[in-house]
């Protein structure tokens, strides 16, 4: 019985010895990424909100009463599409008039050269008797008289031809205006008018804001503006978590005196299709600093704090063996190594907060941004 006792026990002993052996013969599994030469661009952050290049009222070109209004605060307009319309029934008197008008003045154009025709064939009769006994100077003074005053009345009926087409003109203009429409894209923020409302040439109507043309606004130091030029590539991050690309557009040459810094205006693609977006809403905009630089650099994810400083594990031969480093400045995920590791180092990114040093591992890359 003591013989059977003592030989479980002495089983017993060697599997639970046997456990450490085989927990500490079982290599890790790491995601690795590698230590890689990357320009940097050092940034700042700046905040900046939405603006738009075309934001305004539009007002009426002509005097009448409103007759129609065919939007409300919100409405989405395309351009050209009817906003207010003006009563028409004068504007159409006037027009039919101005029509009228021209009609007797062509008349009286065709009356003018009939008469003046008639009056050249009387002279030129006159005329050819000069040589013979027949010829008198009287008559033919009169005649001469007669065709001037023919002249003058047909440039006359001219003149008056040439006045009513102007007024037809204008009478036409003051009709086609009567219908106010969109002069862009967007939507309507305020009608500031109402039916019957009798409003004189220039009086605001509508006010719409074209978000077809939103840009970005930043307020950026002025120290730093020497190192920006026009098409530069630059990231902003909107309240909402998103992120656009954006390209510097101009840099308006006006200086606040109090924060010493200057407006600088953003294009940014399809920012207008994005949704719930306003004039005035604020975004970080990352500006650059000082120029780019090639510098040595590793993923963010590898540095572990450690007493003294920062250290990252590097994969060398399935093992993971520790290293100091000295970081400089980030940039994006990753930051500057100023010295500690070379280009080409494989570095633990995943399953580093569990490493010893000298524990084996199983490096599996993990693609980098």
């Amino acid at each position: 019985m003591l013989r059977s006792l003592l030989g479980a026990a002495a089983f017993a002993a060697s599997v639970l010895s046997g456990l450490p052996a085989y927990a500490q013969g079982r290599a890790s599994a790491v995601g690795v990424q590698t230590v890689e030469t990357r320009t940097l661009s050092e940034t700042v952050p700046v905040f900046a909100e939405i603006v738009t290049a075309r934001n305004g009222a539009v007002a009426s070109r002509v005097a009448g009463s409103v007759e129609t209004i065919h939007v409300l605060a919100g409405t989405q307009v395309a351009e050209g599409d009817v906003l207010v319309e003006l009563n028409q029934e004068l504007l159409t008197i006037q027009v039919r008039q101005a029509r009228a008008r021209i009609s007797e003045a062509q008349a009286s154009v065709a009356t003018s050269e009939a008469l003046l025709n008639s009056r050249q064939v009387s002279f030129e009769r006159v005329s050819a008797l000069r040589d013979s006994a027949s010829f008198s100077q009287g008559r033919f003074d009169d005649s001469q008289s007669e065709v001037q005053i023919a002249r003058a009345q047909l440039a006359e009926a001219q003149a008056r031809l040439d006045s009513s087409r102007a007024e037809l003109a204008e009478a036409e203009y003051q009709l086609n205006r009567s219908i106010i429409r969109a002069p862009f894209s967007g939507i309507v923020l305020e009608v500031q008018t109402i039916p019957g409302a009798f409003i004189q040439a220039g009086t605001p109507v509508v006010t719409i804001l074209d978000t077809g043309s939103f840009e970005i606004e930043a307020g950026i130091p002025a120290r730093f503006v020497a190192d920006l030029q026009p098409g530069q590539q630059m990231n902003g991050l909107l309240e909402t978590g998103a992120t656009v690309e954006l390209e510097l557009r101009a840099i308006l040459p006006v200086e606040d005196a109090s924060t010493r810094t200057r407006a600088v205006r953003f294009s940014a693609s399809g920012l207008g299709d994005m949704r719930n977006l306003a004039v005035g809403q604020s975004l970080t905009v990352d500006v650059p600093v000082g120029e780019a630089r090639d510098v040595l650099s590793v993923p963010k994810d590898a540095l572990v704090q450690a007493q003294g400083g920062w250290t990252v594990f590097v994969a060398v031969d399935g093992k993971a063996q520790p290293r100091q480093v000295e970081i400089g400045a980030p940039a994006g995920d990753r930051y500057e190594v100023v010295n500690g590791l070379v280009s080409g180092d494989q570095v633990v990114v995943r399953g580093n907060e569990r490493l010893r040093p000298g524990q084996d591992i199983n490096p599996t890359p993990i693609e980098t941004n």
